[in-house]
């Protein structure tokens, strides 16, 4: 898909606009998050303009996820990382705020402040049950 004049990230991934360019290949360039959460939070996105999740081709998701991985190694080897959250969001009401598809790479440390708002606990059986059947294609 060609790039989306209006995209910023479209604009990092040409060279129109000020990026940190960490790592790139074929298909993907990663750079800095200049709102990180974390030291070391960085974005992976694929060259060709997705919007999301429900757009990105089986190819650039695939180079985005090997992408990701070689960062979190990083995270992990140059900046002594505890742990990664490799994190994408998907439509307004997941929090994405740029419409190009990309994956957060958060290098996650033992004393980071970073907590999600999600907080794990038992779920209805009988509700799990009903969006299981949902997702597998069922009534």
């Amino acid at each position: 898909m060609p790039a989306d004049t209006d995209c910023l990230f479209c604009k990092i991934v040409a060279g129109e606009m000020p990026g940190t360019i960490i790592d790139s290949d074929e298909l993907t360039v990663s750079f800095m998050d200049i709102n990180p959460v974390t030291r070391g939070h960085a974005l992976v996105v694929p060259r060709n303009h997705s919007r999301d999740l429900h757009e990105i081709g089986t190819e650039d998701l695939a180079a985005v996820a090997r992408a990701g991985q070689r960062l979190a190694a990083r995270a992990r080897d140059a900046l002594g990382a505890d742990g990664v959250n490799l994190l994408n969001f998907c439509g307004r009401a997941a929090w994405q705020t740029v419409f190009h598809f990309h994956l957060h790479m958060i290098p996650r440390y033992d004393d980071d402040p970073l907590r999600l708002q999600w907080v794990p606990g038992p779920g209805d059986p009988d509700e799990i049950a009903a969006a299981a059947e949902l997702l597998k294609g069922g009534p």
